[in-house]
Protein backbone atom coordinates (compact mmCIF):
# COMPACT_ATOMS: atom_id res chain seq x y z
CA UNK A 1 0.00 0.00 0.00
CA UNK A 2 1.22 3.56 -0.37
CA UNK A 3 1.85 5.98 2.16
CA UNK A 4 -0.57 8.22 1.47
CA UNK A 5 -3.79 5.94 1.59
CA UNK A 6 -5.84 9.22 0.53
CA UNK A 7 -5.39 9.31 -3.10
CA UNK A 8 -8.47 10.89 -4.76
CA UNK A 9 -8.36 9.70 -8.60
CA UNK A 10 -5.76 7.56 -10.00
CA UNK A 11 -6.19 7.66 -13.97
CA UNK A 12 -5.00 5.94 -17.26
CA UNK A 13 -4.48 7.89 -20.07
CA UNK A 14 -4.47 5.70 -23.54
CA UNK A 15 -1.49 7.75 -24.96
CA UNK A 16 1.11 10.84 -23.62
CA UNK A 17 -0.50 13.85 -25.05
CA UNK A 18 -4.12 12.73 -23.43
CA UNK A 19 -2.49 11.72 -20.45
CA UNK A 20 -1.17 15.29 -19.60
CA UNK A 21 -3.88 17.21 -21.09
CA UNK A 22 -5.85 14.92 -17.89
CA UNK A 23 -2.77 16.08 -15.78
CA UNK A 24 -3.23 19.71 -16.55
CA UNK A 25 -6.89 20.10 -15.61
CA UNK A 26 -6.74 18.23 -12.29
CA UNK A 27 -3.33 20.41 -11.39
CA UNK A 28 -5.19 23.63 -12.22
CA UNK A 29 -7.49 22.36 -9.42
CA UNK A 30 -4.92 21.98 -7.30
CA UNK A 31 -4.45 18.64 -6.62
CA UNK A 32 -0.21 17.02 -6.28
CA UNK A 33 -0.31 14.67 -9.06
CA UNK A 34 2.93 13.18 -10.96
CA UNK A 35 1.99 11.22 -14.31
CA UNK A 36 3.97 8.33 -14.82
CA UNK A 37 4.97 6.24 -18.02
CA UNK A 38 4.26 2.77 -16.00
CA UNK A 39 2.31 2.06 -13.02
CA UNK A 40 4.28 2.89 -10.24
CA UNK A 41 4.58 0.76 -6.86
CA UNK A 42 4.84 1.15 -3.19
CA UNK A 43 8.55 1.73 -3.79
CA UNK A 44 8.22 4.59 -5.80
CA UNK A 45 5.08 6.20 -4.83
CA UNK A 46 7.12 6.41 -1.30
CA UNK A 47 8.94 9.13 -2.82
CA UNK A 48 6.18 11.54 -3.80
CA UNK A 49 4.63 11.93 -0.70
CA UNK A 50 1.47 13.36 -0.20
CA UNK A 51 0.02 12.66 -3.37
CA UNK A 52 -3.63 13.66 -4.31
CA UNK A 53 -3.49 11.61 -7.82
CA UNK A 54 -1.77 9.47 -9.45
CA UNK A 55 -1.44 9.56 -13.41
CA UNK A 56 -0.07 6.55 -15.65
CA UNK A 57 0.71 7.52 -19.54
CA UNK A 58 -0.06 4.25 -21.44
CA UNK A 59 -0.13 3.35 -24.98
CA UNK A 60 -3.20 1.52 -25.65
CA UNK A 61 -4.64 3.90 -27.77
CA UNK A 62 -2.25 2.22 -30.88
CA UNK A 63 -2.77 -1.46 -29.06
CA UNK A 64 -4.55 -3.95 -30.82
CA UNK A 65 -7.64 -5.39 -28.67
CA UNK A 66 -6.56 -8.48 -27.15
CA UNK A 67 -3.10 -6.80 -26.22
CA UNK A 68 -4.62 -3.99 -24.91
CA UNK A 69 -7.11 -6.56 -22.69
CA UNK A 70 -3.54 -8.00 -21.15
CA UNK A 71 -2.26 -5.00 -20.57
CA UNK A 72 -4.71 -3.09 -18.80
CA UNK A 73 -5.85 -5.89 -16.42
CA UNK A 74 -2.50 -5.79 -15.37
CA UNK A 75 -2.62 -2.25 -15.04
CA UNK A 76 -5.90 -1.68 -13.33
CA UNK A 77 -5.09 -4.64 -10.71
CA UNK A 78 -2.10 -2.79 -9.74
CA UNK A 79 -3.81 0.47 -9.97
CA UNK A 80 -6.82 -1.21 -7.39
CA UNK A 81 -4.35 -1.45 -4.71
CA UNK A 82 -3.93 2.28 -4.16
CA UNK A 83 -7.47 2.08 -2.74
CA UNK A 84 -7.96 6.17 -5.13
CA UNK A 85 -11.61 7.32 -4.71
CA UNK A 86 -11.87 7.05 -8.17
CA UNK A 87 -10.18 5.05 -11.63
CA UNK A 88 -10.50 6.82 -14.41
CA UNK A 89 -9.38 5.67 -17.91
CA UNK A 90 -8.82 8.38 -20.41
CA UNK A 91 -9.78 8.34 -23.70
CA UNK A 92 -8.69 10.82 -26.51
CA UNK A 93 -11.84 13.70 -26.36
CA UNK A 94 -12.83 12.63 -29.98
CA UNK A 95 -12.75 8.87 -28.64
CA UNK A 96 -10.40 7.65 -30.96
CA UNK A 97 -10.64 3.95 -31.52
CA UNK A 98 -12.06 1.01 -33.24
CA UNK A 99 -12.77 -2.77 -32.91
CA UNK A 100 -9.50 -4.02 -33.56
CA UNK A 101 -7.35 -0.71 -32.72
CA UNK A 102 -7.52 1.32 -29.14
CA UNK A 103 -10.56 -0.41 -28.67
CA UNK A 104 -12.64 1.45 -25.63
CA UNK A 105 -15.34 -1.20 -25.38
CA UNK A 106 -12.53 -3.41 -24.50
CA UNK A 107 -11.38 -1.34 -21.97
CA UNK A 108 -15.33 -1.01 -20.76
CA UNK A 109 -15.30 -5.11 -20.57
CA UNK A 110 -12.08 -5.39 -18.53
CA UNK A 111 -12.43 -1.96 -15.71
CA UNK A 112 -16.46 -3.50 -15.45
CA UNK A 113 -14.20 -6.55 -14.37
CA UNK A 114 -11.92 -5.46 -12.41
CA UNK A 115 -13.61 -2.67 -10.70
CA UNK A 116 -17.34 -3.79 -10.70
CA UNK A 117 -18.84 -0.75 -10.57
CA UNK A 118 -22.37 -0.66 -12.59
CA UNK A 119 -23.33 1.09 -14.26
CA UNK A 120 -19.70 2.31 -15.87
CA UNK A 121 -20.12 6.20 -16.63
CA UNK A 122 -18.85 7.08 -20.07
CA UNK A 123 -18.25 10.89 -20.48
CA UNK A 124 -18.73 11.86 -23.91
CA UNK A 125 -18.16 16.10 -23.86
CA UNK A 126 -15.14 18.28 -23.42
CA UNK A 127 -16.67 21.61 -23.54
CA UNK A 128 -13.26 23.61 -22.65
CA UNK A 129 -11.79 21.90 -25.60
CA UNK A 130 -14.53 22.63 -28.24
CA UNK A 131 -15.87 18.92 -27.95
CA UNK A 132 -19.81 18.79 -27.07
CA UNK A 133 -22.11 15.61 -26.51
CA UNK A 134 -26.06 15.89 -27.15
CA UNK A 135 -28.22 13.17 -27.09
CA UNK A 136 -25.43 10.84 -27.31
CA UNK A 137 -23.93 12.87 -30.73
CA UNK A 138 -20.49 14.26 -30.36
CA UNK A 139 -19.60 17.44 -31.67
CA UNK A 140 -15.80 18.47 -32.45
CA UNK A 141 -14.59 21.96 -32.55
CA UNK A 142 -11.39 22.35 -35.39
CA UNK A 143 -8.21 22.69 -33.73
CA UNK A 144 -8.58 22.70 -29.64
CA UNK A 145 -7.17 26.35 -28.56
CA UNK A 146 -8.60 27.86 -31.79
CA UNK A 147 -11.28 29.35 -33.18
CA UNK A 148 -12.45 26.58 -35.51
CA UNK A 149 -15.68 25.59 -36.78
CA UNK A 150 -17.52 23.05 -34.59
CA UNK A 151 -18.23 19.64 -37.01
CA UNK A 152 -20.47 16.57 -36.10
CA UNK A 153 -17.77 13.85 -35.43
CA UNK A 154 -18.33 11.59 -38.84
CA UNK A 155 -18.18 14.98 -41.04
CA UNK A 156 -14.87 16.97 -39.02
CA UNK A 157 -12.34 17.01 -41.55
CA UNK A 158 -9.82 15.85 -39.62
CA UNK A 159 -11.43 12.73 -37.29
CA UNK A 160 -13.19 11.66 -40.63
CA UNK A 161 -9.61 10.93 -42.29
CA UNK A 162 -7.79 9.84 -39.14
CA UNK A 163 -5.09 7.50 -40.61
CA UNK A 164 -6.20 4.88 -37.22
CA UNK A 165 -9.75 5.32 -36.75
CA UNK A 166 -11.50 7.58 -39.41
CA UNK A 167 -14.28 8.76 -37.39
CA UNK A 168 -17.61 7.03 -39.42
CA UNK A 169 -20.56 7.22 -36.62
CA UNK A 170 -21.04 10.30 -34.20
CA UNK A 171 -23.64 8.49 -31.98
CA UNK A 172 -21.14 7.62 -28.83
CA UNK A 173 -23.43 4.77 -27.93
CA UNK A 174 -23.35 3.06 -31.57
CA UNK A 175 -19.72 3.72 -31.91
CA UNK A 176 -18.96 1.90 -28.87
CA UNK A 177 -21.73 -0.88 -29.42
CA UNK A 178 -19.42 -1.99 -32.22
CA UNK A 179 -16.49 -2.62 -29.36
CA UNK A 180 -18.73 -4.39 -26.65
CA UNK A 181 -21.70 -6.36 -26.09
CA UNK A 182 -22.13 -4.12 -22.64
CA UNK A 183 -25.54 -2.23 -23.55
CA UNK A 184 -24.90 1.44 -22.98
CA UNK A 185 -27.42 3.87 -21.27
CA UNK A 186 -28.11 7.39 -22.19
CA UNK A 187 -28.07 9.92 -19.64
CA UNK A 188 -29.29 13.22 -22.01
CA UNK A 189 -29.04 16.88 -21.48
CA UNK A 190 -32.32 16.94 -20.58
CA UNK A 191 -32.34 14.05 -17.64
CA UNK A 192 -29.23 16.17 -16.65
CA UNK A 193 -31.51 19.22 -16.20
CA UNK A 194 -33.43 17.25 -13.69
CA UNK A 195 -32.96 16.85 -9.82
CA UNK A 196 -29.40 14.48 -9.40
CA UNK A 197 -31.44 12.35 -7.19
CA UNK A 198 -33.49 11.49 -10.22
CA UNK A 199 -29.93 10.93 -12.41
CA UNK A 200 -30.32 7.19 -11.61
CA UNK A 201 -33.37 6.58 -12.66
CA UNK A 202 -33.67 3.85 -15.06
CA UNK A 203 -29.93 3.56 -15.27
CA UNK A 204 -29.12 1.59 -12.29
CA UNK A 205 -29.82 -1.48 -13.49
CA UNK A 206 -27.31 -0.62 -16.99
CA UNK A 207 -23.63 -1.59 -17.55
CA UNK A 208 -23.00 1.62 -18.86
CA UNK A 209 -24.12 4.81 -19.05
CA UNK A 210 -22.88 7.73 -21.12
CA UNK A 211 -23.50 11.37 -20.15
CA UNK A 212 -24.22 14.24 -22.46
CA UNK A 213 -21.64 17.40 -21.85
CA UNK A 214 -22.11 20.78 -23.64
CA UNK A 215 -20.78 23.39 -21.21
CA UNK A 216 -19.51 23.60 -18.05
CA UNK A 217 -21.59 24.03 -15.89
CA UNK A 218 -23.09 20.20 -16.14
CA UNK A 219 -19.09 19.18 -15.83
CA UNK A 220 -19.62 20.65 -11.89
CA UNK A 221 -22.90 18.52 -11.52
CA UNK A 222 -21.64 15.56 -12.93
CA UNK A 223 -18.30 16.14 -10.72
CA UNK A 224 -21.06 15.73 -8.03
CA UNK A 225 -22.39 12.77 -9.17
CA UNK A 226 -19.55 10.85 -9.55
CA UNK A 227 -18.32 11.47 -6.34
CA UNK A 228 -21.36 10.95 -4.61
CA UNK A 229 -21.62 7.42 -6.43
CA UNK A 230 -18.06 6.52 -5.93
CA UNK A 231 -18.26 7.41 -2.01
CA UNK A 232 -21.91 5.21 -1.80
CA UNK A 233 -19.85 2.00 -3.34
CA UNK A 234 -16.70 2.72 -0.54
CA UNK A 235 -14.44 1.07 -3.15
CA UNK A 236 -12.34 2.35 -6.26
CA UNK A 237 -15.35 3.96 -8.79
CA UNK A 238 -14.21 3.35 -12.47
CA UNK A 239 -15.32 5.67 -15.07
CA UNK A 240 -14.15 6.12 -18.70
CA UNK A 241 -14.64 9.42 -20.68
CA UNK A 242 -11.97 12.20 -21.86
CA UNK A 243 -9.99 14.78 -19.16
CA UNK A 244 -13.42 16.31 -18.37
CA UNK A 245 -13.82 13.82 -16.04
CA UNK A 246 -10.49 15.62 -14.57
CA UNK A 247 -12.41 18.58 -15.09
CA UNK A 248 -15.54 17.93 -13.62
CA UNK A 249 -14.13 15.75 -10.01
CA UNK A 250 -11.35 19.22 -9.88
CA UNK A 251 -14.31 21.42 -9.63
CA UNK A 252 -16.52 19.93 -7.43
CA UNK A 253 -13.51 19.77 -5.08
CA UNK A 254 -12.77 23.12 -5.22
CA UNK A 255 -16.23 23.99 -4.77
CA UNK A 256 -16.22 21.55 -1.60
CA UNK A 257 -12.71 22.56 -0.23
CA UNK A 258 -11.02 19.38 -0.87
CA UNK A 259 -8.67 21.15 -3.26
CA UNK A 260 -7.43 24.83 -3.49
CA UNK A 261 -7.67 25.75 -7.26
CA UNK A 262 -4.66 27.11 -9.02
CA UNK A 263 -4.63 30.35 -11.00
CA UNK A 264 -1.09 31.62 -11.20
CA UNK A 265 1.61 29.73 -13.12
CA UNK A 266 5.13 31.27 -12.80
CA UNK A 267 6.06 31.89 -16.50
CA UNK A 268 8.68 29.56 -18.14
CA UNK A 269 10.16 31.98 -20.32
CA UNK A 270 11.86 31.95 -24.00
CA UNK A 271 13.59 28.78 -24.77
CA UNK A 272 15.91 28.76 -27.82
CA UNK A 273 17.01 26.69 -29.82
CA UNK A 274 13.43 24.81 -29.57
CA UNK A 275 13.16 21.49 -31.11
CA UNK A 276 10.24 19.69 -32.05
CA UNK A 277 9.29 16.32 -33.01
CA UNK A 278 6.20 15.79 -34.72
CA UNK A 279 4.50 12.57 -35.57
CA UNK A 280 1.25 13.90 -36.16
CA UNK A 281 -0.95 13.77 -39.86
CA UNK A 282 -3.64 16.36 -38.48
CA UNK A 283 -4.01 19.53 -41.00
CA UNK A 284 -3.92 21.17 -37.60
CA UNK A 285 -0.75 20.22 -37.13
CA UNK A 286 0.21 20.65 -40.83
CA UNK A 287 -0.52 24.56 -40.29
CA UNK A 288 0.96 24.78 -37.46
CA UNK A 289 4.61 23.85 -39.02
CA UNK A 290 3.92 25.50 -42.07
CA UNK A 291 3.50 29.17 -39.37
CA UNK A 292 6.76 27.54 -38.36
CA UNK A 293 8.66 27.76 -41.29
CA UNK A 294 7.51 31.09 -42.43
CA UNK A 295 8.83 32.19 -38.80
CA UNK A 296 12.00 31.23 -38.45
CA UNK A 297 11.84 27.56 -37.77
CA UNK A 298 14.17 25.50 -39.74
CA UNK A 299 12.61 22.02 -41.29
CA UNK A 300 13.62 18.40 -40.74
CA UNK A 301 11.51 16.09 -42.81
CA UNK A 302 12.08 12.53 -41.84
CA UNK A 303 10.75 9.29 -44.24
CA UNK A 304 8.01 7.51 -42.71
CA UNK A 305 7.99 5.12 -44.90
CA UNK A 306 11.63 4.32 -44.46
CA UNK A 307 11.72 5.21 -40.73
CA UNK A 308 13.68 2.35 -39.60
CA UNK A 309 16.30 2.58 -42.05
CA UNK A 310 20.07 3.67 -40.38
CA UNK A 311 20.51 5.64 -43.02
CA UNK A 312 17.52 7.83 -43.06
CA UNK A 313 17.67 7.82 -39.43
CA UNK A 314 21.35 9.19 -39.05
CA UNK A 315 20.65 11.65 -41.81
CA UNK A 316 17.78 13.56 -39.77
CA UNK A 317 19.68 13.28 -37.06
CA UNK A 318 22.81 14.56 -38.45
CA UNK A 319 20.63 17.79 -40.42
CA UNK A 320 18.81 18.19 -36.92
CA UNK A 321 22.56 18.43 -35.23
CA UNK A 322 23.43 21.36 -37.71
CA UNK A 323 20.80 23.92 -36.98
CA UNK A 324 20.75 23.45 -33.27
CA UNK A 325 24.66 24.00 -33.21
CA UNK A 326 24.01 27.29 -34.95
CA UNK A 327 21.27 27.90 -32.27
CA UNK A 328 18.30 27.77 -35.10
CA UNK A 329 15.19 26.23 -33.99
CA UNK A 330 14.01 23.27 -35.53
CA UNK A 331 10.94 21.08 -36.53
CA UNK A 332 11.51 16.99 -37.51
CA UNK A 333 8.35 15.75 -38.89
CA UNK A 334 7.04 12.99 -41.02
CA UNK A 335 6.32 15.60 -44.15
CA UNK A 336 2.89 15.28 -46.36
CA UNK A 337 2.29 11.12 -45.38
CA UNK A 338 -0.58 9.35 -46.81
CA UNK A 339 -0.01 6.40 -45.46
CA UNK A 340 -2.55 4.83 -42.95
CA UNK A 341 -0.33 1.47 -42.49
CA UNK A 342 3.03 3.16 -40.44
CA UNK A 343 3.59 2.04 -37.36
CA UNK A 344 3.49 3.98 -34.60
CA UNK A 345 5.82 2.43 -32.38
CA UNK A 346 8.64 2.59 -35.30
CA UNK A 347 7.62 5.95 -35.72
CA UNK A 348 7.49 7.36 -32.56
CA UNK A 349 10.48 5.31 -30.98
CA UNK A 350 12.71 6.93 -33.63
CA UNK A 351 11.45 10.75 -33.20
CA UNK A 352 11.60 10.20 -29.32
CA UNK A 353 15.16 8.86 -30.04
CA UNK A 354 16.02 11.98 -32.21
CA UNK A 355 14.88 13.92 -29.35
CA UNK A 356 16.82 12.54 -26.38
CA UNK A 357 20.19 12.34 -28.92
CA UNK A 358 19.65 16.06 -29.22
CA UNK A 359 18.96 16.88 -25.91
CA UNK A 360 21.88 14.99 -24.54
CA UNK A 361 24.42 17.00 -27.38
CA UNK A 362 23.10 20.57 -26.97
CA UNK A 363 21.57 20.64 -23.42
CA UNK A 364 18.23 21.86 -24.55
CA UNK A 365 16.17 23.84 -22.11
CA UNK A 366 12.50 22.52 -23.95
CA UNK A 367 11.43 19.73 -26.61
CA UNK A 368 7.92 19.59 -28.46
CA UNK A 369 6.23 16.68 -29.29
CA UNK A 370 3.28 16.22 -31.35
CA UNK A 371 0.92 13.46 -32.42
CA UNK A 372 -1.33 11.58 -30.28
CA UNK A 373 -1.04 7.85 -31.46
CA UNK A 374 3.39 8.49 -31.66
CA UNK A 375 3.88 10.27 -28.25
CA UNK A 376 4.07 7.49 -25.70
CA UNK A 377 6.44 5.54 -27.61
CA UNK A 378 8.79 9.02 -28.44
CA UNK A 379 8.50 9.32 -24.29
CA UNK A 380 9.81 6.01 -23.81
CA UNK A 381 12.61 6.71 -26.38
CA UNK A 382 13.57 9.90 -24.58
CA UNK A 383 13.41 7.66 -21.30
CA UNK A 384 11.17 9.91 -19.45
CA UNK A 385 9.99 8.11 -16.23
CA UNK A 386 7.83 10.98 -14.76
CA UNK A 387 6.24 14.33 -15.50
CA UNK A 388 5.32 16.77 -13.06
CA UNK A 389 3.08 19.86 -14.41
CA UNK A 390 5.01 23.06 -14.53
CA UNK A 391 2.83 25.62 -16.63
CA UNK A 392 -0.40 26.29 -18.28
CA UNK A 393 0.35 28.19 -22.13
CA UNK A 394 -2.19 26.21 -24.09
CA UNK A 395 -5.73 24.66 -22.48
CA UNK A 396 -5.14 20.56 -23.02
CA UNK A 397 -1.25 20.36 -23.39
CA UNK A 398 0.83 21.68 -20.87
CA UNK A 399 4.18 22.14 -20.02
CA UNK A 400 5.77 19.57 -17.72
CA UNK A 401 9.16 19.08 -16.60
CA UNK A 402 10.52 15.55 -17.24
CA UNK A 403 12.03 13.04 -14.46
CA UNK A 404 14.28 10.73 -15.74
CA UNK A 405 17.32 8.88 -14.50
CA UNK A 406 19.39 10.19 -17.83
CA UNK A 407 20.68 13.31 -16.47
CA UNK A 408 20.23 15.04 -19.70
CA UNK A 409 16.36 14.47 -20.16
CA UNK A 410 16.17 15.21 -16.28
CA UNK A 411 14.92 18.20 -15.68
CA UNK A 412 14.11 18.77 -19.18
CA UNK A 413 10.82 21.03 -20.08
CA UNK A 414 8.78 18.95 -22.44
CA UNK A 415 5.38 19.63 -24.14
CA UNK A 416 3.00 16.80 -25.67
CA UNK A 417 0.72 17.74 -28.45
CA UNK A 418 -2.22 16.42 -29.43
CA UNK A 419 -3.02 16.52 -32.99
CA UNK A 420 -5.72 19.07 -32.72
CA UNK A 421 -4.54 21.30 -30.24
CA UNK A 422 -3.42 25.13 -30.78
CA UNK A 423 -4.01 27.35 -33.19
CA UNK A 424 -1.43 28.13 -36.01
CA UNK A 425 1.34 30.00 -34.04
CA UNK A 426 1.46 26.96 -31.20
CA UNK A 427 5.05 26.55 -32.18
CA UNK A 428 5.58 30.05 -31.30
CA UNK A 429 3.79 30.10 -28.18
CA UNK A 430 6.24 27.09 -27.08
CA UNK A 431 9.13 28.56 -28.60
CA UNK A 432 8.47 31.86 -26.15
CA UNK A 433 6.76 30.61 -23.44
CA UNK A 434 3.92 32.82 -22.95
CA UNK A 435 0.39 33.04 -24.37
CA UNK A 436 0.06 35.93 -27.55
CA UNK A 437 3.18 35.17 -29.29
CA UNK A 438 2.77 35.80 -33.37
CA UNK A 439 6.62 35.75 -34.16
Amino acid sequence: MPVNNNILLAFYGDDFTGSTDALEFICKAGAKAVLFIEPPDVEVLNKFPGLDVIGIAGKTRALPADEMEQVLNEAFQKMKAYKARHIHYKVCSTFDSSPQTGSIGRVLDTGAAVFQNRPVPILGGTPSLGRYCVFGNLFAKMGIGSNGDVYRLDRHPSMRNHPVTPADESDLRLHLQKQTCKKLALMDILQLQKPMNEWNNGVDAEEAVLLDAINEEQLLKIGEWLDTEALKKGASFFSIGSSAIEMALGNYWNRTGQLDAITDWNPPGKAEPLLVVSGSCSPVTAAQIAWAKANGFEEVILDAVSVGDNATFENSVAAANDYLRLQKNVIVHTGDKKETNLSSEKLGTALGEIARQMAEQHALKRVVIAGGDTSSYAARAMEIDAVEMMARLVRGAPLCKALSKNKAIDGLEVNFKGGQVGAENYFGILRNGRVGSRK
